[in-house]
């Protein structure tokens, strides 16, 4: 029996490495430089982010993020499992994690920024499934034909 945890964890922890090079390949593998709002890693560790992440038997196979913005929302940075361990509803995991915590938050939206091209079809259903809505750009963001804009009201 495998051993799943979601713990608050640090961005900076040298065992998160294959994670953070893995999730900047992808973000590299598809979309141009200007149009990739992914944070790496010291980013992801400053104040107003929440950072988290998934372990198997104590292994990390996936990570996310969730950053508090204005007006009491939040939103999704991040997100990110090992394709190895995909397939098994651990992103589903991670994000219905993420979601609980900005609703124990008190926020009232949660909103994230993904992908248009085909690489990030997976997330963009994965997002779908559990609710969540195309919407315009949010939280400084500006229209981009690589970017789809994503809300759920928690409300």
């Amino acid at each position: 029996m495998t051993a799943t945890e979601i713990t608050r964890g640090d961005p900076l922890s040298p065992d998160l490495a294959l994670l953070h090079a893995r999730h900047a390949a992808d973000m590299h593998a598809e979309t141009p430089p200007e149009s990739i709002h992914m944070l790496p890693p010291d980013g992801l560790a400053q104040p107003g982010i929440d950072f988290f992440v998934l372990r198997e038997d104590g292994r990390p196979v996936g990570m996310g993020a969730l950053k508090r913005t204005g007006m009491g929302d939040a939103e999704i940075k991040s997100m990110h499992v090992l394709a190895e361990a995909r397939g098994r509803g651990l992103s589903r995991l991670m994000l219905d994690h993420l979601i609980a915590h900005a609703r124990a938050l008190g926020c009232g939206r949660v909103s994230l920024e993904t992908g248009a091209e085909p690489i990030f079809a997976p997330a963009r259903a994965l997002y779908a499934r559990a609710g969540f809505i195309e919407c315009g750009p949010f939280d400084g963001y500006r229209e981009d034909p690589n970017s789809v804009f994503m809300t759920l009201g928690l409300a």
